[in-house]
């Protein structure tokens, strides 16, 4: 075990005070049975500095009655309570919970406040560093249950709790609530599924069809055998919304009487549009092309993107009450001063358009490549090479050469400075190329253009042996003695794009750094006020969902700005519970995207269908629905849950149940101590019980529990609480079961079918099914103990 400073305290308020000035590195302590395992064997990732020591509080281990209910201190020992003579009248499952606990000797240690804030038991969670190094389970800092497809008779048979964002909504820059969406789509609740999907990203249809899918090389199920096809669901989903862009993109019911103007249509200035519309913002949307959409309209081949996708995107905005002015060219038919004089503000998202140079002699004799992109018709007509060499490993460098190999060039070569496991184009890409008979030439840079009578004859390339520095940045380096030359009459160099800030004029001061914008990074503000910029042209060119998330938050501060409130937070709720489908653990293939024949594709019709429905819904089943599967392990908190105990902490008083649901981790905050545990007096209108199955009577973690209170009247059930301990992540209500025992006689008959009704809802694991015959007996039996206790 580490050093630690260890301090004794005198008041909660001194306890109190030090947790918060140690910011995390301190740890409260008061039995310390639980947490002194935990240091020993460096379970968790942080190791404390110094333990707070509370056991030396005068007064914090009281056990008293009157007139409120029971009141118990959180320093009061598990014996103490097993004993008392306060606890035994009227609160005797409280008693029972508490001499369940163990061996005598931990029972004389561990106090009621850590027997309710203890870690959880996993087996993962609990696997010490020193024999074999930290597995990196969801409360540990990973991103992965390892008892989803491992080890599990002990786990949760009701779901799991959300204890860190999944690997799917970490890796995407949007954070779409990917997990959350998909459950939707297993309730067969499509339009719950568009909801969540709306909330983070507005144009799922665009990004289904054009994203890198950032979410599904971070699917935690790949390392079990394939990783969900996002994507594939995304799109129906994102088809679904344009389709009934009616229900889901609607003009704000109240207008805030503020007006912004976006330049630039591109997928940020669009995000933006929408969060800012929703909000009751007039938007119009300044573009200097013929038609809106920036590069979705112009950049992405029709066989990626039909155009008519973006058409229906733009309509459906335009339907909210957005406005698009295009053929405008701000800087040159609009001054920006004047945007900033009649605008509450102005968001500039120009994207980058320019063409980057590399220094070859020669170079402009080439073509760039998101020209010749935009300008696919004239080359259709006459500018085609017989031998193309595209130069760049991009998306857009992919683009461009199944482009021109639709057009009918004989041959098509890439050359690229990265090897192939490090190119920048998704693999999907990159396969697509290969299959249309692309030759991709790997870790090669352009070195000189062969030239005859001003026209380009070859390409003469240089093999490339580093791309990137020791610190990641970009920093080719060659061997100029190795080369290879390739013969070609077109060469489309695809190598990036650059900002045009030329827009700007001189009337504007905007400070500017190394061709891009600069702006707070905290709230996207340009130097100048009312003037916000984002994605690219703050950047260098970036994805789309980049752009996405960008325009989010562009927005969220543009927002703020113009009405004065604190700027809105979006992060996603942590500490529910999330459902799964039983079959998601048993191995399975990914859905696949019906592809279109090869000999039938071209430049105007899309290359993939969709899934259809049912195809949605049987892909949504593979989703693990990443969540931590370790049950609660407290006796106390079951049966204080089925008594509606309140719990006071430093911060506030609440009934267990709430603060069980909101707790992602542990039970309360780093600097928040359990102070004192409230029992209404209604308690003792109730008949209470605690049952609970373990492995040995010394073992005192409870493989599963049941703790009951039944108010009965007349011979029937006039109020129910069933709480099973040990089966989920929390101690959990069966609150159908309770509502079907209401109001009726207890019979054998009643028990049994309440026992059903109880473990209707589980989700067992691989190993631990038999926990559910385990638990319906438990609350059988509680229910016929009530009776007979009743003289039934």
């Amino acid at each position: 075990m580490k050093n630690f400073a260890h301090i004794d305290t005198e008041s909660i308020d001194e306890a109190a005070g030090l947790l918060r000035e140690g910011a995390g590195s301190s740890r409260i302590i008061a039995g310390g049975t639980d947490l002194l395992s935990v240091l020993k064997h460096k379970l968790e990732p942080d190791y404390p500095e110094q333990l707070v020591n509370i056991k030396t509080v005068e007064g914090l281990d009281h056990i008293i009655a009157d007139e409120e209910g029971l009141k118990i201190g959180a320093a009061a020992k598990l014996c103490d309570i097993a004993g008392s003579a306060e606890v035994n009248d009227g609160y005797e499952a409280l008693a029972m919970a508490a001499k369940s606990v163990a061996t005598p000797l931990i029972r004389n240690l561990a106090t009621i406040g850590g027997n309710l804030c203890q870690d959880v038991r996993c087996w993962y969670y609990r696997y010490p560093d020193e024999i074999g190094g930290r597995i990196r389970c969801l409360r540990k800092g990973g991103d992965y249950c390892n008892a989803m497809t491992g080890e599990n008779r002990n786990h949760s048979i009701f779901g799991a709790k959300k204890v860190n964002l999944s690997g799917c909504s970490q890796n995407c820059p949007a954070h779409v609530d990917v997990p959350e969406y998909l459950a939707c789509i297993r309730e067969g609740n499509l339009d719950g599924a568009a909801a969540i999907l709306m909330e983070s990203n507005p144009i799922p249809a665009i990004t289904s069809r054009v994203c890198t899918h950032f979410c599904q090389m971070n699917c935690k199920r790949a390392e079990f055998d394939e990783h969900v096809n996002i994507g594939g669901m995304e799109r129906y989903v994102g088809d679904y919304i344009l389709d009934n862009a009616d229900r889901f993109m609607k003009a704000p019911e109240a207008e805030s009487g503020k007006k912004t103007a976006i330049v630039g249509s591109g997928p940020a200035g669009l995000t933006a549009a929408y969060y800012l519309r929703r909000l009751g913002h007039q938007v119009l949307v300044y573009d200097k092309m013929e038609e809106a959409g920036g590069l979705l309209r112009y950049a992405i081949p029709e066989y990626r993107l039909p155009k008519d996708i973006v058409k229906k995107l733009i309509s459906a905005l335009e339907a909210m009450g957005i406005q698009f002015k295009t053929g405008t060219e701000i800087g040159r038919d609009i001054p920006v001063s004047d945007l900033v004089e009649q605008f509450d503000s102005v968001f500039l998202n120009t994207g980058a358009w320019k063409r980057p140079l590399i220094g070859l002699d020669g170079e402009e004799l080439t073509t760039f490549g998101l020209d010749f992109l935009i300008e696919v018709n004239k080359w259709m007509e006459s500018k085609i090479g017989k031998d193309i060499i595209v130069v760049g490993g991009g998306n857009v460098a992919v683009d461009v050469a199944i482009t021109a190999k639709r057009l009918g060039a004989a041959s098509v070569i890439m050359a690229c400075l990265e090897d192939e496991k490090h190119m920048p184009a998704s693999e999907e890409e990159v396969a697509r190329a290969r299959e249309e008979g692309i030759t991709i030439m790997n870790s090669w840079g352009p070195k000189e253009i062969l030239r005859q009578d001003g026209r380009i004859t070859g390409l003469v390339l240089k093999r490339c042996t580093q791309v990137f520095d020791e610190n990641g940045h970009f920093a080719p380096a060659y061997d100029d003695e190795n080369t290879t030359t390739l013969e070609g009459n077109s060469i489309l160099m695809a190598v990036g794009q650059k900002t045009d800030l030329s827009f700007l004029g001189e009337e504007l001061e905007l400070k500017v750094n190394r061709g891009l914008i600069s702006v707070e990074p905290d709230t996207l503000k340009t130097s100048i006020p009312k003037v916000f910029a984002v994605g690219d042209v703050t950047t260098g060119p970036k994805t789309v969902v980049d752009a996405i998330a960008d325009g989010k938050k562009a927005a969220v501060f543009v927002d703020s700005f113009m009405t004065g409130q604190p700027a809105k937070n979006y992060e996603h709720p942590l500490g529910q519970i999330v459902k799964f489908d039983a079959s998601s653990s048993c191995h399975s293939q990914g859905a696949k995207l019906p592809e279109r024949p090869r000999e039938e594709r071209g430049l105007h019709l899309e290359d993939s269908y969709g899934l259809n429905w049912e195809e949605v819904q049987e892909e949504a089943k593979r989703c693990f629905n990443c969540g931590c599967l370790a049950v609660n392990p407290s006796d106390v908190a079951t049966v204080l849950t089925a008594m509606e105990a309140e719990i006071v902490t430093t911060k506030r008083r609440e009934k267990i149940g709430d603060m069980m649901k909101k707790a992602h981790c542990h039970l309360v905050d780093e600097d928040e101590i359990v102070t004192e545990i409230v029992i209404p007096a209604s308690a003792k209108e109730y008949k209470t019980g605690y049952d609970k199955y373990r492995v040995r009577d010394s073992h005192d973690f409870a493989v599963v529990s049941v703790a009951s209170a039944y108010k009965l009247e007349d011979g029937k059930v006039a109020d129910a609480r069933i709480v099973l301990g040990a089966v989920a992540p929390i101690p959990l209500r069966a609150t159908e079961a309770e509502a079907f025992i209401n109001g009726r006689e207890i019979t054998e008959e009643l028990a049994g079918q309440a026992a059903e009704i109880a473990l209707k809802g589980a989700i067992p694991l691989s190993k631990n099914e038999y926990k559910v015959q385990i638990a319906k007996t438990l609350v059988k039996n509680s229910l016929l103990n009530a009776g007979s206790a009743s003289g039934k």
